[in-house]
């Protein structure tokens, strides 16, 4: 039993829904602040919760996070930024000036309103991407020298700057670099690679690859979820200015071995393969998970097998009904 309150930028998406859900299930209070860009289907089910907030706003608003905080409920013990333009091709859509503004600016912004409200915590939302490549062929940690090879690296590379430059302000920052998600959430995300393999092979019952060798690493949804919460629930010395890569050595693979789990799900799949050299995000990295185990005791549960077999009953199901609609995919391009 809890009676924390945790604020949510970008509550309404792909994380952030679910996230939501497993807060309330917890019995934690939930402000979320959402523009609602892709839809608010997946926070409908939550609006008639007594512990559940919502305030339909743009995190680029000066006052945003204040007007978000519910009167009787006081400032929120702890703020999970989550908004963003997410991805490169996303970044690449919209252009420098406003990848920024959402990615960099936004971010002081919400983290200079949380301190002045006296808020203690502050999650941060980033990515593994800014590692670009690997130099050696060693897994990258979280000392690894950053070498960013997209847009969207680089607005993550430029709000954790920031961050970390504001350590020993009474508002701790924790930054996560999540590994490359994939799972159902209340707003599935289908332009991420286990999800969108699924949906092709499923649809098309073929999959063109680009980058076959790869080495990418991946994590479950629900597995994130589970360690933004315990980075919300562990003691503040832990956790204060850290970075934390998410995910675990058991889910670093080859574009090639997620073909595989596809293949085992859908044998009647045929695959392509296609060189493709692009100016875009070009990782191949194994990345290493030694820290968070050590220091937060994570885990991951979730198998890059038990995401394929999820999505794919989703898709046979009819649980979504439209999986190619534009809401569920921040960009309409990804590199398979």
């Amino acid at each position: 039993m809890t009676d924390r309150h945790i604020l949510i930028t970008g509550g309404a998406g792909y994380i952030g829904s679910l996230l939501t859900s497993e807060l309330l299930r917890q019995n934690y209070r939930v402000t979320l602040l959402d523009s609602l860009l892709f839809g608010g289907e997946s926070i409908l089910p939550f609006m008639s919760h007594p512990n559940f907030h919502f305030l339909k706003s743009d995190v680029t608003e000066p006052r945003a996070i204040r007007d978000a905080i519910k009167k009787d409920w006081g400032k929120p013990d702890a703020i999970v930024h989550l908004a963003g333009i997410v991805g490169f091709p996303a970044c690449q859509a919209v252009g420098k000036p406003v990848a920024w503004k959402y990615n960099v600016e936004a971010t002081k912004s919400v983290y200079g309103q949380a301190a002045d409200l006296g808020v203690e915590r502050f999650v941060f939302a980033s990515t593994y991407s800014n590692y670009g490549l690997s130099e050696d062929g060693k897994p990258v940690t979280e000392e690894t020298a950053l070498n960013p090879q997209s847009l969207y690296a680089e607005t993550k590379i430029a709000a954790e700057e920031y961050l970390l430059a504001q350590k020993d302000s009474a508002c701790a920052p924790l930054l996560f670099r999540f590994a490359t998600l994939y799972g159902i959430s209340p707003r599935t995300r289908f332009d991420l690679i286990v999800n969108q393999f699924v949906l092709e092979a499923f649809t098309k019952r073929q999959l063109i690859i680009y980058q076959r060798g790869y080495s990418r690493s991946f994590v479950h949804i629900r597995d994130v979820v589970r360690g933004v919460i315990m980075g919300l629930e562990a003691e503040q010395t832990k956790i204060r200015g850290q970075v934390f890569n998410l995910g675990a050595e058991k889910g670093n693979y080859s574009k090639n071995d997620i073909v595989g789990f596809v293949l085992r799900r859908m044998p009647e799949t045929i695959v392509e393969y296609k060189d493709m050299s692009f100016g875009g995000d070009m990782r191949d990295i194994t990345v290493s998970f030694e820290k968070i185990k050590r220091v937060l005791n994570f885990e991951t549960t979730l198998t890059v097998d038990d995401g394929v077999r999820e999505v794919l009953f989703a898709l046979k199901t009819g649980l979504i009904k439209d999986p190619t609609d534009d809401r569920y995919r921040n960009a309409q391009f990804i590199v398979q």
